[in-house]
């Protein structure tokens, strides 16, 4: 049976240390709310944040958005506890979608956390995202993503971090991203071999929307499910981006409605409008109506 589509166009981190923050997500308009554990809250403020995210997963109130909590690095001295209050609250069918790693460098750490949560009780629905945010995490992206396909990663998306990759390297982050466009290519690709998904890194400027639009543009040509955002007026311009337009919806339907015909059964390219198109052009429309319809429920 297949796995039901679930938009990730937007994808909005909220501070597990906010209450008010964590209220209004529940009435925002993103696809996926992360709630944070990591860089939104101060060293001394961890364990309040933790207790207070584990009560918010409790209350509960977010669908139908996606819930994620990502936790702190696998290196510090609060991740241990991070993991055993997710995998606690999955275990009593509280717990979120999935739990976001911070600078996830190789596949052998998804192996660990995955038997983590599995002595936690975490149920079996509980997805593990990995954050690529180090020159190691880029190298490796493909075996990263490849981890995917043992059950015991529980992995199910990359998300870019392109603030750490600039501090890490160097690198500028410029309009267009030219100084890092292979690196975001070859994470695209990276996921598509493992079969998940992979969003966009945060745009930092959350007042030029204008910008943040173009950047969201060139990340869904560049093949990216969705975008994370800062800030909760990013959401609907991040949504319209990745969204399919009507008329895109139209073609892919009236291309399905081609190759659907019963003389067109069995062919592999059909003529559609003096252009030849392939069967794997009505797999590609099959995908993006599917991912349209799943929009439509959603909102």
């Amino acid at each position: 049976m297949s796995t039901p589509v679930r938009p990730r166009r937007s994808v909005l981190f909220m501070p597990g240390s906010n209450p008010r923050a964590l209220e209004k997500a529940r009435s925002l308009p993103a696809d996926v709310v992360v709630i944070d554990l990591e860089d939104a809250v101060a060293p001394d403020a961890k364990e309040e944040a933790r207790a207070r995210v584990a009560a918010t997963l409790q209350e509960g109130g977010f669908a139908p958005r996606e819930v994620v909590v990502r936790t702190n690095g696998v290196d510090t001295p609060w991740f241990d506890e991070d993991i055993a209050m997710i995998a606690a609250a999955s275990a009593r069918g509280e717990g979120p979608d999935a739990l976001l790693l911070p600078k996830v460098s190789d596949p052998e750490t998804l192996h660990v956390v995955g038997r983590m949560l599995e002595a936690g009780g975490a149920a079996p629905s509980l997805r593990v995202w990995a954050m690529i945010e180090t020159p190691a995490g880029v190298l490796r992206a493909l075996d990263i993503a490849l981890a995917a396909k043992n059950p015991v990663t529980r992995l199910a998306a990359l998300v870019l971090g392109t603030n750490d990759l600039s501090k890490e390297t160097g690198a500028r982050i410029v309009p267009g991203r030219a100084p890092m466009t292979g690196w975001l290519s070859h994470c695209v690709l990276a996921a598509r071999a493992g079969g998940i998904e992979v969003l966009d890194a945060v745009w930092n400027d959350f007042r030029d929307l204008a910008g943040f639009s173009r950047e969201c543009r060139e990340a869904a040509a560049m093949g990216f499910d969705g975008k994370t955002l800062i800030h909760p007026d990013q959401i609907g311009p991040c949504n319209a981006a990745f969204s399919p337009s009507e008329p895109e919806v139209a073609a892919a339907r009236a291309l399905i409605a081609l190759f659907d015909r019963p003389e067109n059964a069995g062919k592999g390219v059909v003529q559609m409008e003096g252009r030849m198109v392939e069967r794997m052009h009505a797999d590609i429309a099959r995908r993006l109506v599917t991912l349209a319809e799943a929009i439509e429920r959603r909102n």
